[in-house]
């Protein structure tokens, strides 16, 4: 059994569980999270996970089992939507936006490809 153990440890060393993941983006298609920093959630009764590439200021987030895209999102306003004291009242206000009319709305900002 040891031995077992110390063979997968050694075949993963190096991966992260990110590294390794595909999800389905609503509106988006097929995503590798490679590139992401992800956070899961359990103080919000309906944003599960949030994930995020600096780089190309792309969040993904998981509202309960589906993920949405938002592009153009600055890492402050990431920041304080994963500090924020009501995630759900931040993501609302600040993220969600209504209809193509969003401030991180992926159809009127640029969007990433991976």
């Amino acid at each position: 059994m040891f031995r077992f153990a110390a063979l997968m440890t050694a075949s993963l060393a190096g991966v992260t569980w990110a590294a390794a993941e595909t999800i389905d983006v609503k509106y988006y298609g097929k995503l590798d999270l490679a590139p992401f920093a992800c956070t899961d959630v359990s103080r919000s009764s309906f944003i599960n996970r949030a994930c995020y590439d600096k780089s190309q200021q792309f969040m993904v987030v998981q509202l309960r089992l589906v993920y949405y895209p938002y592009c153009e999102m600055s890492a402050g306003v990431f920041e304080a939507f994963l500090n924020a004291p009501s995630m759900g009242h931040y993501y609302n206000a600040n993220i969600k936006g209504s209809g193509s009319d969003g401030p991180f709305d992926c159809r009127t900002h640029r969007l990433p490809k991976y």
